[in-house]
């Protein structure tokens, strides 16, 4: 008896620090509604980058015009504010339920550690994209968005460690099959997000 109260004790323990040093009010019906936000966007993408005479899959003869690039930005745009404003909010929503703080020094250190490789990622991208080089823009956006999953994990839920790998693996099989990328983002930002968020929910949220 002695022995199982001391082994709850320790059990109690390294809960508490565990819930100390990671931010565990990261909400998977967030990563969901993400990745249905993503899928939307992705098939937006579509309807504005190709036509009936540009078969999927061709750069080499896509011509996108400058009204349909500010497009474009634009449904990325509203996508990234969709999920921020999604994942805030039922995160907050998941830490008044539990009694926990969402902005303490766990979230201050996620937030930090996710944001380096994706801040990094994306003066990338940009740079690709001012030398038009559009082929390489899906792979390396879901690469950086992987390596920040994998550098924030340490901070918070361990499965979004391997929604990161999951991620930088198809960001390197897209920059194989290039000129598929809108499918890689789509499986990755989309049916990916939402595959993990329901893992998320049924693993830490349903009961």
């Amino acid at each position: 008896m002695e022995t199982n109260k001391y082994l709850n004790d320790i059990s109690e323990i390294k809960n508490m620090m565990n819930r100390s040093s990671r931010f565990i009010s990261l909400s998977g019906l967030s990563g969901v509604l993400a990745g249905v936000y993503s899928l939307i966007g992705a098939w937006l993408a579509y309807e504005t980058i190709y036509s009936d005479a540009a078969p999927l899959g061709t750069y080499e003869n896509l011509m996108v015009r400058e009204s349909s690039m500010m497009r474009l930005f634009a449904i990325a745009i509203i996508v990234i504010v969709l999920s921020i404003i999604t994942g805030i909010t039922l995160s907050i929503k998941k830490a008044k339920k539990v009694n926990e703080k969402v902005w303490d020094a766990s979230s201050k250190r996620l937030l930090i550690n996710f944001a380096i490789p994706l801040v990094t990622g994306g003066f990338f991208v940009l740079f690709l994209i001012e030398k038009e080089i559009y082929g390489f823009v899906a792979p390396v956006t879901l690469i950086f968005y992987g390596l920040a999953c994998v550098n924030a994990s340490k901070y918070t839920l361990g499965d979004i460690r391997y929604l990161g790998i999951t991620l930088i693996i198809l960001g390197l099989v897209s920059s194989y099959f290039i000129g598929y990328g809108l499918l890689f983002w789509a499986l990755g930002f989309g049916v990916c997000h939402i595959f993990y968020g329901f893992k998320l929910y049924f693993k830490h949220e349903k009961n």
